[in-house]
């Protein structure tokens, strides 16, 4: 926590709204929010939109959508690069008049030339209009600013993952900071950003490593301090290789569409390149506590869908019945499946019998699809030859005795079918595959009695007399 001589712990996500928000930047929002969460700090959000030819509308939305599924929420409200272009420039302005900036009229076919040829001989690009002073014609010419970095020396950036990591500044060319066309780059407006955001932590993936060293020398020539650097290993696939579509599903939003919750996805994510002992299984109140940099490891992490189902399958035995009733209910209508009254009722009877046996929402639409028939059933041949001869009078007289209960609690039920079993002198296979082919047409429902239970008394007694209707000469 911070202390009264400390300042308060801010961190951002700062996406550039060129696609879907992906699985390692949904990690990389949820490592900054647990941070500045568990310190009692603040969690902000930034569109890093100076790229206006690729940003787009659909990609802001897509962010904003992943980032409002796994309930990561900002503190304040979002700031987009793109409309801070001005306060950029006046920054770029005061760099030129601490000599830490330049002018560079060197044409875009003349530079191509000359960055060849420093590469050809193995050294750095160095523009020619580094240590020149422009004319009053010259300044009317287009041209960019150039950052003039500091020479010689190294420049050292201690990072809380990487620890502490050095350049030689020989190494480093001059970066552009403004275009031709006065736009503002990368490196200086996520500086300027994070500085008037306050942004004390910059917790992003190791991709951005070597920005680092150029961020970190434009602070130093602003006379502002640096925020601590933490640059995370990126995220691979199974097999170890850079994430990539054949991977399977990326964005966050798909995660959702295929039957993932987002309190797992959450615990999952947590863990995916971080650790607090041999904790597997925690909630949001837990990973806020523990959350730290020193348990991020410096390996990149892998994917493993087969982890992600087991720690599905446990929030969804953990999750409310009535909200996966409606979370079910979505799936099976996005599956095309007609709407009725009472569906999302049965959908809730049904939740206690199903969830544990479910690794997906997806799975537990395919086993509730039996709550969802509508009458009468569709039965087919199998189910038809399950129903005939002795059979059928078997069913009509525990059908009979079933129309007795009314409360149709499960373990009475499953009492009454144990004990019609035994006066029936027949073991339970004998009972069972009829009674579900005439209940559900034959497809998969859990144990009789929970199937019972599920349905309720009028649509379970109703799908039994449709059945004797149907299968009796």
């Amino acid at each position: 926590m911070p202390t009264a001589s400390s300042p308060q712990v801010v961190t951002r996500f700062a996406p550039s709204p060129t696609g879907y928000l992906h699985i390692g930047g949904a990690r990389t929002a949820l490592f900054n929010y647990l941070y500045a969460k568990g310190r009692g700090g603040k969690f902000l959000v930034r569109i890093e939109d100076t790229d206006r030819e690729r940003s787009t509308d659909d990609a802001v939305k897509a962010i904003f959508d992943g980032l409002s599924w796994l309930e990561l929420f900002a503190d304040e409200e979002p700031v987009f690069q793109h409309a801070r272009a001005d306060r950029h420039r006046d920054v770029v302005d005061q760099l030129l008049e601490l000599g830490a900036a330049y002018r560079d009229f060197t044409t875009a076919d003349e530079t191509g030339r000359l960055r060849d040829e420093a590469k050809a001989e193995r050294r750095t690009f160095e523009s020619p209009w580094r240590d020149r002073q422009p004319t009053v014609d010259d300044l009317s010419q287009p041209h960019v600013v150039r950052f003039r970095r500091p020479l010689p020396g190294r420049v050292i950036v201690p990072d809380a993952v990487q620890g502490e990591v050095s350049w030689d500044a020989n190494d480093l060319d001059d970066l552009v900071l403004l275009r031709s066309d006065g736009a503002p780059t990368y490196n200086l407006a996520v500086v300027v950003d994070d500085h008037d955001m306050g942004v004390t932590h910059v917790i992003r993936g190791d991709d951005h490593l070597n920005n680092a060293a150029r961020q970190s020398l434009i602070y130093d020539a602003l006379g502002w301090n640096r925020p601590v650097f933490a640059h995370i290993p990126l995220i691979h696939g199974p097999d170890g290789a850079k994430l990539s579509k054949r991977h399977g599903a990326q964005a966050v939003h798909e995660y959702a569409d295929i039957g993932y919750l987002p309190e797992a996805m959450r615990n999952y994510l947590a863990r995916l390149g971080w650790a607090h002992g041999d904790d597997e299984l925690f909630g949001d109140e837990q990973a806020r506590d523990w959350f730290d940099l020193d348990g991020v490891g410096k390996a990149p992490a892998r994917l493993d869908f087969d982890k992600l189902a087991h720690v599905n399958s446990h929030w969804l035995r953990l999750a409310a019945d009535e909200r996966l009733a409606g979370l079910t209910l979505d799936t099976h209508l996005a599956r095309g499946a007609p709407l009725n009254e009472g569906d999302e009722a049965r959908l809730q009877r049904a939740m206690p019998f199903v969830k544990d046996r479910a690794k997906t929402l997806l799975e537990l639409a395919d086993q509730t699809a039996f709550v969802l028939k509508t009458r009468p059933l569709e039965l087919d041949e199998k189910a038809r030859a399950l129903l005939s001869g002795e059979t059928v009078e078997r069913i009509a007289r525990v059908r009979a005795r079933l129309a007795l209960f009314e409360s149709w609690d499960v373990f009475a039920l499953e009492a009454e079918l144990k004990a019609f079993a035994e006066e029936e002198g027949v073991g339970f296979g004998k009972i069972g595959p009829p009674m579900r082919a005439a209940l559900t047409g034959g497809i998969a429902s859990p144990d009789i009695a929970r199937t019972l239970s599920a349905l309720g008394r009028e649509d379970a007694l109703g799908r039994l007399d449709d059945a004797l209707q149907h299968t009796r000469p």
